[in-house]
């Protein structure tokens, strides 16, 4: 009732991700949901909210008894409106038919229609839609049950009569979501381009296995990126960002490319993970230094990145020494900087070579700047006499487990859950000194580095007295091995504990995760 009434985008926004919380938590009402939503893009004027409605329908409905009914819907929009939500339109009708054969004919014989249509992004999406749902048909065509639908008491069993077979064509291109975010997989594949000798041989297959992992904490910086917390809430439900309006977001320079500069680095081999910036001074120091942890298969690089705000002087030969009594790194090298002339900026790098064979943990280093100072004639901008080499002590820096550990969200964490071994699993519990789910929610993930699936990552609006929540988490590790983390937080006299259910495909990297918390 209320959708249908007047009211700002936020106001629809809101009643829009109440309904779909409603059909998480209570599946039973998902039906009558989602033709709640169906009337609602009849008549919405906000183009990004009726395009994600139209993906959360996409997604839900053809799960539901009678996925037919929904098909009417997504036509009307295909016919009757802007050519933003016509492509989101007929990408769900293609949904809709990748995921029930028995609606295929139909479907196709509706897509067809948008063959001509004035828009190109319609036009090739209906094509492409036409050209897949065929194929499948022709590869595996549908055969009607021999069975009374009425005489069918469970609903599971209804939907399980109309189900693709299985490596359907049409389900591998519509109904598995890309394991690399979309707003993602242009960073990585330039960094792929990027990384020295993996574009000379061109008959080569580029996989998502072989795409570096482009992290979450590196791009947050950039301020004109997509927001995909417009509408946010099909990622609630574990269904990913929603298809937006295009918005031109500012390209992000590769972290990884100060490394592939230097040739001796770049033979080191892929970079697999680089952190944010952490500052090792105070921003009012006349030496503002900053490292950056590039994180390879057998390697780590620190970046520190220099700023000289020191008028009529010059840095030369610029390096920073760093030592641990770890066994787990050797120190085999750096690369200093000739020159930091004032109000500039260097680079200097120190590499470290990462024992194999033993756990990886968390690890502090003793860091200090050596240079020469060369003072400089304000008047001629030339050298002058009195050079003198000078430490300044920095901050320490500490590399921990989880900067090897790269966000990467699960498409579907409880799929991606339940098919995973439990042979691995690690499960533990801890007590943590924190006595707000506000504070200790970010503080776990950040413990772990991973990132939060099914909307998990934020606590519930508008619920007072909470004690309680569940946390889902996935990753990669710097072996290949993606993690998957359920994490229950409750409230307790002055703390809080922490019961942790990890898996992965090792073992051992299961405990190495289980001992970033801290």
């Amino acid at each position: 009732e209320f959708l249908s009434e007047e009211g700002g985008f936020g106001f629809k926004q809101a009643i829009v991700q109440s309904i779909v919380s409603l059909m998480k938590l209570v599946p039973e009402t998902t039906e009558s949901s989602l033709f709640h939503l169906c009337e609602f893009v009849e008549d919405c004027e906000y183009t990004q909210l009726s395009t994600a409605t139209l993906y959360v329908i996409a997604e839900l409905g053809p799960k539901t008894l009678r996925p037919s009914r929904y098909i009417r819907y997504l036509f009307n929009r295909v016919i009757l409106e802007n050519a933003v939500i016509r492509a989101a339109a007929v990408s769900a009708l293609a949904k809709f038919a990748a995921s029930c054969p028995s609606l295929r004919v139909s479907i196709v014989a509706l897509l067809k229609q948008s063959k001509w249509d004035e828009d190109d992004e319609v036009r090739d999406r209906a094509m492409a839609a036409v050209r897949v749902l065929e194929e499948a048909m022709e590869m595996n065509p549908y055969v009607s049950p021999d069975i009374d639908l009425d005489h069918v008491m469970n609903e599971e069993e209804v939907i399980q009569l109309d189900i693709p077979v299985q490596g359907d064509l049409a389900m591998l291109v519509y109904g598995n979501p890309s394991p690399i975010p979309f707003h993602k997989l242009e960073r990585s594949i330039k960094a792929y381009a990027a990384t020295p000798g993996k574009m000379n041989n061109a008959s080569e297959v580029l996989t998502f296995a072989e795409l570096p992992t482009v992290d979450d904490a590196v791009e947050s910086t950039d301020t004109n990126a997509i927001d995909h917390s417009t509408i946010n809430a099909t990622s609630q439900i574990g269904l990913g960002p929603a298809p937006m309006e295009i918005i031109e977001p500012k390209i992000r320079p590769d972290p990884a490319a100060a490394i592939y500069a230097i040739p001796e680095l770049a033979s080191l081999g892929k970079v697999f993970k680089s952190s944010s910036p952490v500052p090792l001074t105070e921003d009012e120091t006349e030496y503002v230094v900053r490292c950056v942890k590039h994180i390879l298969d057998n390697h780590v690089v620190l970046q520190f990145i220099i700023e000289n705000t020191v008028e009529n002087q010059r840095l030369d030969n610029v390096v920073v020494s760093i030592e641990s009594d770890s066994e787990l790194y050797e120190i085999i090298g750096d690369v200093p900087v000739d020159h930091i002339r004032y109000g500039t900026t260097g680079n200097c790098f120190a590499v470290l070579q990462r024992n194999v064979e033993e756990t990886i943990e968390s690890v502090e280093f003793t860091c200090q700047l050596n240079f020469t100072v060369v003072p400089i004639d304000p008047g001629t901008d030339d050298p002058s006499a009195g050079e003198y080499k000078e430490e300044y002590p920095l901050e320490g820096i500490v590399i921990a487990s989880s900067d090897f550990m790269a966000k990467f969200p699960a498409a579907d964490f409880r799929q991606a859950w339940n098919e995973s071994n439990n042979d691995n699993e690690v499960l533990d519990t801890f007590s943590l000194q924190f006595r707000d789910l506000d504070v200790v929610v970010p503080a776990v993930v950040d413990f772990l580095g991973m990132t939060p699936c099914d909307g998990t990552g934020q606590l519930p609006v508008n619920v007072s007295g909470l004690t309680q929540h569940m946390l889902h988490l996935s990753g990669k590790f710097v072996s290949g091995d993606i993690v998957l983390v359920r994490a229950q937080l409750t409230m307790q006299a002055g703390s809080t504990s922490l019961k942790v259910a990890i898996r992965s495909e090792n073992a051992d990297v299961s405990r190495v995760i289980a001992n970033c918390i801290r």
